[in-house]
């Protein structure tokens, strides 16, 4: 017996000192620097990928790099406080942008793999992009390009972020630079609801992302294989800090299968539940989102596997 134990003490420590390693050299590992293999690409803009990409970037960058000069110029992000402190860097036409510098192959291939203009990796906190339509990534750097008022030069330095041992060990371990696409990415067939609503809240608006069960586990190149996929339960932040779990939006009745297309519609696009009561942000309404776009979410969703989570009462 006093065998045993003294065997299971020697397991117990080096098990322990194993461990100990490894969060010591996850903590002090410098960052990996990857090869950049931006393409040598010149968008050609226009008006209407212009206007697109203002509208792409007021639902989704404006939420994290949405400054208080009414500039992308960045923010603290209290709602990603599990990832570290981090604060959302300043992309505006100014040399202190984080951008300032990148070509546009070098934008194109930061959203399609995470790599950024010096090799290293845009952290799990950043979107990728691998499945956005080629139509759509040259709106985005179109956007970029333009004298939108969002864009005004702006000389506001966010700190550097201090990501947390789980984002250091994420990034180690689970989040790796994505694979560049090797063919092109064509536009949605809009008129099959199914097919433009997959696209728009999987590939363009990245809905699943919160509405699924973790950002940890999102499998960012096959989205549907993610734990919980649109069936909530992700611990995310208000804006002061306190938590919130993003809801279960599939098809089941403890999701929001009672609900109607029309009461879908004004929860997304205004910003009020069926209750009455209004959504809490994160969720902030989409009001630049059109009528067509949020039904055509409704429709794909309608062919979401169901998954059983009981949503907060409200």
């Amino acid at each position: 017996m006093k065998r045993l134990l003294k065997v299971l003490l020697v397991i117990i420590g080096i098990v322990v000192l194993v461990l100990t390693g490894l969060m010591i050299f996850i903590s002090n590992k410098s960052p990996e620097v990857f090869e950049n293999k931006a393409p040598d690409v010149t968008v050609t803009p226009d008006s209407a990928k212009v206007a697109e990409g203002a509208r792409m970037a007021s639902l989704l960058c404006v939420n994290c790099h949405g400054g208080e000069d009414g500039t992308l110029s960045g923010h603290f992000m209290p709602d990603t406080k599990v990832f570290g402190t981090l604060y959302a860097p300043n992309i505006t036409h100014h040399e202190n942008s984080r951008l300032h510098g990148y070509t546009d192959g070098e934008l194109m291939y930061l959203f399609r793999t995470g790599i950024k203009k010096d090799g290293l990796y845009a952290p799990p906190w950043m979107p990728k992009f691998p499945h956005l339509s080629d139509y759509d990534v040259e709106c985005l750097i179109s956007f970029l390009r333009s004298d939108n008022p969002m864009l005004k030069g702006s000389d506001v330095v966010q700190p550097a972020p201090e990501p947390s041992f789980l984002a250091k060990a994420l990034t180690t371990f689970v989040f790796k630079p994505l694979p560049y696409p090797t063919e092109a990415i064509p536009q949605p067939n809009q008129d099959d609801p199914v097919e433009f609503g997959k696209y728009l809240a999987v590939a363009k608006f990245d809905c699943y992302g919160c509405h699924s069960e973790d950002f940890a586990t999102l499998n960012t190149m096959e989205p549907e294989k993610s734990p919980g996929f649109f069936g909530g339960g992700n611990n995310l932040l208000r804006k002061d800090g306190t938590p919130i779990i993003s809801p279960n939006i599939t098809m089941d009745e403890t999701g929001i299968g009672s609900w109607t297309e029309d009461q879908f519609v004004t929860c997304v696009r205004y910003g009020e539940r069926p209750s009455g009561i209004a959504t809490q942000y994160p969720m902030v309404p989409f009001s630049n989102m059109t009528e067509k776009e949020v039904k055509a979410i409704w429709a794909y969703l309608q062919t979401v596997p169901k998954i059983k989570r009981e949503n907060p009462k409200s």
